[in-house]
């Protein structure tokens, strides 16, 4: 197993209170991710698969283990940074409805840091890419399911991120 480009979980739990106690939403996981593999997270709901998606983008911090990239503990590497390497699809889209299909995707370059230009130049291209070219001053609302989606996608494909991670 190769250092680069590796993705590590070491005996990982997510535990959260509820109502009827400690709840583990993630429970003692462990596995290894090698650069050009395709890998599926499989469960039925309510098996941590979408937490798991919100540990690897930072929302949360595992209760224990670790989630490491290229042997560094993810959390010490910095947010922008380690954002750019992942375009995320989230199962519930996180369109931002009150900004255009445009902004939507080209929001994703800002929080990264993306110069104006770049972002000119790329977001046409990958709206392009999904085919959402001719409704670039569209609101998320004034979209299809299936055009919301490509939106969705089109965010996380305009940083060029070497992953893509998509909850369902």
């Amino acid at each position: 197993m190769s250092i680069e480009n590796l993705l590590e979980v070491k005996n990982l739990t997510v535990a959260f209170e509820s109502e009827r106690g400690l709840s583990r939403a993630v429970d003692d996981i462990s596995f290894a991710v090698e650069e050009g593999e395709i890998v599926g997270l499989l469960g039925p709901n309510g098996a941590g698969k979408s937490t798991f998606i919100k540990l690897l983008c930072r929302l949360y911090d595992p209760t224990s283990g670790m989630i490491t990239l290229n042997g560094v503990d993810i959390r010490k590497y910095d947010y922008r940074e380690y954002m750019s390497l992942f375009g995320v699809v989230f199962q519930d889209f996180r369109l931002i409805e009150n900004m255009t299909v445009y902004d939507n995707v080209a929001f994703a370059m800002r929080v990264i840091g993306a110069r104006e230009r770049e972002i000119r130049e790329r977001v046409p291209y990958v709206l392009e890419l999904v085919g959402l070219e001719t409704k670039s001053r569209r609101h998320p609302y004034e979209l299809s399911g299936g055009e919301q989606q490509r939106l969705a996608i089109a965010r996380a494909l305009v940083n060029n991120p070497s992953t893509i991670i998509a909850d369902e």
